[in-house]
């Protein structure tokens, strides 16, 4: 069973993120099969790494369909997902009902969420953060994580970070899925500052073409913000394993203790 609530303060927001048509045309290529099959081991690997054990209150921010949240509900965690998008919260609570699995779900822009002390451990997967205007912004979010915290309670934060995102540098790609053609092109913005991205869905006489920057974070860089944030303790990896964030890394993996 899924209970859903807006937040307090989630005006309706002008940015690209907002956009329900976005998130809608564009999750077949974002959460496909594949997606959803490593769920079980990232789950297994943020509970190692964070320490935190069921039946924990767990933020989950920016949380898409619940495929983290969902699993977690699985395994005995008290879940709390938030997401702008109307159809991913509607979506994670079809998957919710599906399996009797109780779930609270806030309809919010992730900045105007806070709920003081409520949670041992909160979330932000799958290159969910970068996203918003300027760096201030960021920190402020990460400051809204920090709050939502009890003592001794831990955000976990998976993306790409600026040192993969240079040495995976492609200039991008095409392929073909469901037999729609999939254009991508990537190209760097400032000095490294972020990543521009350009996705094209291209079904018969259809197009569909997007662009935005992600703002990219080094290890060095995260940590800094996550403890202005208000983090005690940041430790960094590259893999799920706990393996470290060096040449070989898989992505950059941020465990913060408050």
């Amino acid at each position: 069973m899924a209970a859903s609530e807006p937040a307090a303060g989630a005006g309706p927001a002008a940015e690209w993120f907002a956009k329900d048509e976005f998130w809608t045309n564009y999750a077949p290529l974002m959460f496909d099969a594949s997606r959803w099959a490593e769920i079980p081991a990232i789950v297994d690997g943020l509970i190692r790494l964070s320490g935190c054990q069921a039946p924990a209150a767990v933020l989950d921010s920016c949380c898409g369909p619940g495929r983290h949240g969902l699993e977690l509900a699985r395994r005995g965690y008290r879940v709390c997902g938030v997401d702008i998008t109307a159809a991913y919260l509607a979506a994670f609570a079809d998957s919710a009902t599906a399996e009797s699995l109780t779930v609270e779900l806030v309809q919010a822009d992730a900045r105007h969420f806070q709920r003081p002390a409520a949670f041992e451990l909160a979330l932000n997967l799958f290159t969910s953060f970068g996203y918003f205007a300027s760096p201030a912004e960021d920190q402020a979010y990460l400051g809204q994580l920090c709050a939502s915290l009890k003592p001794g309670g831990h955000l976990v934060m998976d993306m790409v970070g600026k040192e993969t995102a240079v040495r995976d540098f492609s200039e991008g790609e095409w392929f073909e899925r469901d037999g729609k053609l999939i254009l991508t092109e990537f190209s760097v913005v400032g000095a490294w500052e972020g990543l521009r991205n350009r996705w094209i869905i291209i079904d018969g006489a259809n197009k569909i073409d997007h662009a935005w920057v992600q703002r990219l974070y080094s290890a060095f860089e995260l940590r800094a913000a996550l403890q202005g944030a208000g983090f005690k303790q940041v430790t960094i990896y590259g893999s799920w394993d706990g393996a470290a964030y060096d040449q070989q890394a898989d992505s950059l993996i941020a465990v913060a203790e408050k």
